[in-house]
């Protein structure tokens, strides 16, 4: 199974219902905390065009946010990206 990131915030609601996604189809993660960390922010920002969390990567595949991690569990990409 690829490796699965999460970049997040400790106080997004986003971010926790994404893990709560992911916990639920036993997914283990890494999470990567960029709240207090502007450089962080800024590279995150500058690699995925995108300046909100969650922002998760399954492999070297950029998922995206929430939203794009749950349709693509609905249409059963996320699991098709899980098996690598």
């Amino acid at each position: 199974m690829p490796e699965v990131v999460i970049y997040l915030t400790r106080t997004c609601p986003f971010c926790n219902m994404a893990k709560r996604l992911l916990d639920g189809k036993g997914v283990s993660y890494e999470t990567i905390d960029i709240g207090n960390d502007r450089d962080a922010w800024a590279a995150l920002e500058e690699k995925t065009g995108r300046n909100t969390v969650p922002q998760i990567y399954v492999g070297e595949h950029h998922v995206g946010g929430f939203d794009d991690l749950s349709a693509a569990d609905k249409s059963g990409e996320l699991d098709r990206l899980l098996k690598g």
